[in-house]
């Protein structure tokens, strides 16, 4: 029996072809197939959907697939890889496209190496209980993005700052650059949250304060995304898809009002989609951003925080924490100014909404 805790492995066997298929004597039908470049727009457990020339494509792995990186140690394959498909033969989809389960569009021969990754860390082994073993998996929520789009709400709901500050750090661990949409205006004032508003801008990350319901920043927020490359993320019922629809008419995603009784959103993302921007760009909106904002635990919270996991093994206790203990290598680094103070600020802020 496996063990649950072990990262998902993705192999050709792992979509499940019906007899006839072009997997059987595969190495001699790739090399006759046209192969095409395309992104990733979803990974499930039968196969993987391509976007080639703005076509969805169900896709199978080549068993001659192999990732740039260390397979072991990431995500063979997420949303927003560049990868190369050999795309199959009429004679190979059996005709009967809304039909045949079995049916597949062509097979991912290879992936170029990421740009950018949004993850998150995932243990290889929950047995292992030490905190700085340094065999994590690195998950890739999405891949090769130039931003992180991070929207909040004034109210309904009520703006966090611990889950801004998650997905502020894992922009930063991955190399996408952050920008805060402030949405809701229409119902309160962004003048209401200056604090945590004027610590973004200190740290250099673009707000914009916006109406999806009266229009209001829209203009720059279609002006900032451009022809950028961007995934979405923010806690449900602040109005993500609202302002997807409200930049891009055409997408005409559902909404949901935020629950009353307890001021919470609902979901209205299951699968990541797609939109192509007016100014040439394109934005990704994935439910697997949601793993950032419930699923971190204080073993895995430095691993963002690459000084503080540097530094962490110097420390006194092996279990240290990095707020109060004595002789602690993260404190004296803060003191000596080597670690940023809002950089362990944050760290503090994570912490306290984890414990």
């Amino acid at each position: 029996m496996s063990d649950p805790a072990e990262p998902r492995r993705f192999s050709a066997q792992g979509v499940k072809l019906g007899p006839g298929s072009f997997a059987s004597g595969e190495a001699e039908e790739l090399g006759n197939m046209e192969s095409r470049s395309g992104m990733v727009t979803g990974v499930f457990r039968r196969g993987v959907f391509v976007r080639i020339s703005g076509e969805e494509l169900f896709c199978g792995m080549a068993k001659t697939f192999r990732p740039p990186e260390r397979a072991e140690m990431t995500s063979p394959l997420a949303v927003g890889d560049d990868v190369t498909v050999a795309l199959a033969r009429s004679e190979h989809t059996h005709g009967q496209t809304d039909l045949d389960r079995n049916r597949i569009d062509g097979m991912i021969l290879s992936r170029k190496p990421r740009r950018t990754v949004l993850a998150r860390p995932e243990p290889r082994s929950q047995k292992r209980r030490e905190q700085y073993d340094g065999d994590v998996f690195e998950k890739v929520i999405a891949a090769n993005m130039d931003m992180l789009v991070i929207v909040a709400a004034t109210a309904q709901p009520e703006m966090r700052r611990g889950l801004i500050d998650r997905f502020l750090i894992a922009a930063e661990r991955g190399k996408l650059q952050p920008v805060m949409l402030v949405n809701k205006i229409d119902i309160q004032p962004a003048e209401a949250h200056s604090e945590i508003l004027q610590d973004l801008a200190s740290r250099g990350v673009p707000i914009v304060p916006c109406s999806a319901v009266r229009g209001d920043g829209l203009a720059e927020v279609r002006n900032l995304l451009g022809q950028k490359q961007c995934v979405l993320a923010g806690a449900s019922g602040v109005g993500k898809s609202s302002l997807i629809n409200a930049i891009v008419p055409e997408a005409r995603i559902e909404t949901r009002a935020v629950r009353s009784k307890d001021d919470r959103g609902r979901h209205t993302t299951s699968q990541a989609r797609v939109y192509d921007l007016p100014g040439g760009g394109m934005i990704i909106d994935t439910p697997g951003l949601r793993e950032l904002a419930v699923g971190l635990s204080a073993r895995e919270l430095p691993w963002y925080f690459p000084e503080i996991e540097l530094l962490a093994p110097q420390c006194k206790f092996r279990d240290c924490t990095h707020t109060h203990e004595p002789g602690c290598a993260v404190i004296q680094a803060v003191e000596d100014a080597v670690i940023p103070a809002h950089r362990y600020e944050s760290y503090l802020r994570i912490l306290a909404t984890i414990e």
